[in-house]
């Protein structure tokens, strides 16, 4: 276990994932001073249950991924990170905020990669392709659905999640997945539903 600087958001980060923000609150640009001391620069981000961004007093779910900052860019009155997602960790205890959050954590394990699984993350990732060019006709989408892959089949799994147009409760529970059949199958699954309530017809009036 150890502790780390934490950085609640109302999305979840999965691994292989890019991150963007715009830091403006003087607690996280402590944070960031901080952090860019030591190598690597990274922080955890978790969901926010309840509550706000701004301000503190919300209320954290307990599985994130910590973010490796890549790049900076200072701007009035914010500095733009991105930052890219890599492990899996889980929240044991909040500390006391100073004055940023912070957590005791411990890494999840990695999930084990196996080519028997190629045909099912094939599946997965048709899936979720198509339910991206589905939703693209109802709302913005943050992905299109003819975005590239990494060619590492566990980066491209966990990038299968993270495209997957499903809300941060359903991300929650790919983001804690025990095996790669697990998340794979449960993607397939909560798209599956995601197109399905796309496709409902509207109640009659």
């Amino acid at each position: 276990m150890t502790s780390l600087p934490m950085f609640p958001l109302g999305s979840v980060l999965f691994p292989y994932m890019p991150l963007q923000l715009r830091v403006f609150e003087d607690r996280y640009l402590v944070m960031l001073s901080r952090i860019l001391k030591e190598e690597p620069a990274e922080f955890g981000v978790v969901l926010i249950e309840r509550g706000q961004e701004v301000g503190g007093g919300e209320r954290r779910f307990h599985y994130g991924t910590v973010a490796q900052i890549t790049e900076l860019e200072a701007s009035e009155g914010f500095v733009g990170v991105t930052a890219q997602g890599e492990r899996r960790v889980e929240v044991i205890d909040w500390l006391t905020e100073d004055p940023h959050p912070q957590a005791t954590v411990r890494d999840l394990a990695e999930l084990d990669w196996d080519d028997d699984l190629l045909p099912l993350r094939d599946r997965a990732e048709q899936a979720v392709r198509r339910a991206l060019a589905l939703a693209s006709e109802f709302a913005d989408q943050l992905w299109p659905s003819t975005v590239e892959l990494s060619r590492d089949p566990t980066a491209a799994a966990w990038q299968i999640a993270g495209i997957a147009p499903l809300g941060p409760l359903d991300q929650i529970e790919l983001l804690r997945s025990t095996s790669m059949e697990q998340l794979l199958t449960a993607v397939i699954e909560y798209t599956q539903e995601a197109v399905d309530s796309l496709s409902a017809p509207w109640p009659e009036e």
